[in-house]
């Protein structure tokens, strides 16, 4: 099954997710362990299409409790930069 996770940064998060960057990335490099599979993922970008300000995941995963438990192990999470998540299932028509 397919799961969008679509979060938003807290105000003024950004130094604090450039800080993380480097080991959320290295955290999403291998997510095996959660028996998940990453789709697609990048940074929600502001209108001037350059300042992140949040982040979006399509994930294949055997259901929620994987994508949840995912999502809690990430450093961005354990930074408390989202402000707002919201995982939600997905069904693909296209592409």
């Amino acid at each position: 099954m397919l799961f969008a996770i679509h979060a938003v940064d807290r105000a003024g998060a950004l130094p604090t997710r450039l800080a993380n960057y480097d080991a959320h990335k290295t955290f999403l490099s291998d997510t095996s362990r959660f028996g998940i599979k990453i789709v697609m993922s990048g940074p929600l970008v502001s209108d001037d299409g350059q300042t992140m300000i949040g982040s979006l995941f399509l994930i294949e995963a055997p259901g929620r409790g994987e994508v949840e438990a995912f999502n809690r192990a990430d450093p961005f999470a354990a930074a408390d930069i989202w402000e707002e998540v919201t995982i939600t299932g997905f069904l693909r028509r296209q592409g």
